[in-house]
């Protein structure tokens, strides 16, 4: 990698990819394409690239995340309905040791009590949770200022 080039990752677990027509009533009318577009045009410079990966699959996910795992500087991670249940993707998140933000869409902790117990938020670098896509981009802001990243 060259010098001060940063890769920043958006990892999105199951569902995600059904964005702008699932309940958009609470998950809004963006597609996952629109959402990673709109960072994608936050960063534009030579010195940060944006990837993204999303899989309905855990297993496909964890594979990324070790295949990748020496190319990532930082994850922008929403992990949803896997939140409540993938201690093998905390897992994986604490063998590959690569700091991330937690991000929802909605907020889980006004949703059922199953969706209130995270597996990564005790091992993340913060959560957003409740402000709808806008959520990415807060977290793109603070991993930007975090990586002391010029755009």
């Amino acid at each position: 990698m060259e010098k001060n080039k940063y890769h920043i990752l958006i990892l999105n677990g199951p569902n995600l990819n059904l964005l702008g027509i699932r309940e958009p009533n609470k998950y809004g009318n963006e597609s996952l394409q629109d959402i990673i577009q709109i960072l994608l045009t936050k960063i534009n410079k030579k010195n940060c690239k944006l990837s993204h990966f999303q899989s309905n699959a855990e297993y496909k996910l964890i594979d990324y995340l070790i295949t990748y795992k020496n190319r990532i500087d930082y994850i922008i991670f929403n992990p949803a309905a896997f939140t409540h249940t993938s201690i093998a993707l905390r897992d994986t998140l604490l063998a590959i040791n690569i700091p991330f933000i937690e991000i929802h869409i909605t907020n889980i902790y006004k949703r059922e009590i199953f969706r209130k117990k995270s597996f990564f938020s005790d091992i993340s670098n913060g959560v957003i949770s409740g402000l709808g896509s806008y959520g990415y981009i807060l977290a793109l802001k603070v991993i930007i200022k975090r990586l002391k990243i010029s755009i």
